[in-house]
């Protein structure tokens, strides 16, 4: 048995929810004129918004921002981003997140969904009793890899600037020293990757006794990473009256299962097919060509795409080496392109992403790190 399985058995055993303390996750209160609402109309947001939902007792959505009833320090961050109205993962979600409920979302990438669960966090750790030396995160945000974890980093700090909330990034292929400084030191947030958490658990750096709010973001792809004994060993440490949120593309039968384990009597909103895993707003165009073609056929596509110098253009390959191989074929051939891939150092990852979205090399070749919830704009 390894250390972190005696830590999470060890814990089961003693989680005694008679000697754990009190803690609030009840915070949603209906506005009036979404009360006043018939089902028709629900219906018809609903139905005009791609949303079906499932389980027990789904409040109904909102339709402004001032309807979801944030208070006001949380009010003042989204309006100063200039947000038009709610996308239609948050209309849904956010008044299923403020009710305490355990939450299944499905929706594509670029819905909407970290703001989604990141403003209800925000609320979340604003009513629980401060942080105590020694103490552990209250919301624990769960994400595949580096590069959506920084992301997601980075709207919760957004957001969770006026209220002085604090957060840290755990993830792997950097120093663990500033990462255990800021755990010692004691954060609100704490978004990691299953594995380096995993670690910082082993070596006694930080503990869950006080997580609360337990998101699992890009559950799917989590499983498909192969995290699913992690995230089992992560879940046994944390107490079973948490409220968890659990957010995918897709519901195959292996995240059904993972939500039926550790969501207790969850609502699901889904945004679009049940089958969802791509961005419909997006043309998809099948090209099949043989290995002696494609790289020609690559060029002429390039040559089209980058005629238009505000263009940029992101090539999927399967293997790193595939990656390297091609971005040193096209600088050869002059094109600007970088390559990014998981052995390359975190540092440069994130050279060649700002490269990326700055427009300064518009051509980036990416294994799939870069596949999903990654945002290049």
């Amino acid at each position: 048995m390894s250390a972190v399985d005696g830590i999470a058995m060890a814990v089961m055993v003693r989680m005694d929810l008679s000697t754990l303390p009190k803690f609030e996750k009840h915070f949603y209160k209906e506005n009036p004129e979404v009360a006043q609402r018939s089902a028709a109309e629900v219906d018809a947001f609903r139905q005009k918004h791609a949303i079906t939902v499932a389980g027990k007792d789904v409040p109904k959505p909102v339709e402004t921002f001032d309807e979801a009833g944030f208070p006001r320090y949380v009010m003042d961050e989204v309006k100063a981003q200039g947000f038009p109205a709610p996308t239609a993962i948050q209309s849904q979600g956010w008044p299923m997140a403020l009710s305490g409920r355990d939450v299944v979302g499905i929706a594509e990438t670029g819905s909407g969904k970290t703001l989604t669960y990141c403003l209800p966090s925000i609320v979340h750790i604003n009513a629980q009793p401060l942080l105590a030396p020694g103490d552990g995160p209250i919301v624990l945000v769960l994400a595949p890899t580096r590069e959506l974890a920084v992301q997601i980093q980075q709207e919760i700090t957004k957001f969770g600037r006026s209220s002085r909330i604090r957060n840290t990034c755990v993830y792997g292929g950097v120093p663990k020293g500033p990462q255990i400084r800021d755990l010692s030191r004691g954060v609100e947030v704490c978004i990691a990757t299953p594995g380096r958490l995993i670690d910082m658990l082993e070596a006694g750096k930080t503990n869950l006794r006080r997580v609360t709010y337990l998101v699992l973001d890009e559950a799917d792809r989590m499983l498909d990473m192969g995290f699913e004994p992690q995230i089992r060993k992560i879940i046994g440490q944390i107490r079973p009256d948490r409220q968890t949120l659990m957010w995918s593309a897709t519901w195959p039968k292996e995240v059904r299962a993972l939500a039926t384990d550790f969501l207790s009597d969850f609502i699901q909103v889904n945004i679009g097919s049940m089958d969802l895993a791509a961005n419909h707003r997006i043309t998809q165009i099948v090209e099949v060509v043989s290995d002696m073609e494609k790289r020609d056929r690559m060029i002429k596509h390039l040559e089209k795409i980058m005629d238009n110098k505000e263009n940029k253009c992101l090539i999927f390959v399967g293997t790193k080496r595939v990656a390297d191989d091609i971005t040193r074929f096209l600088r050869q051939d002059g094109w600007p392109a970088l390559s990014i891939h998981g052995d390359k150092q975190q540092n440069e990852r994130d050279w060649v992403l700002d490269q990326f979205k700055t427009g300064k090399s518009p051509i980036m070749v990416a294994t799939d790190v870069a596949s999903r919830g990654i945002e290049l704009a």
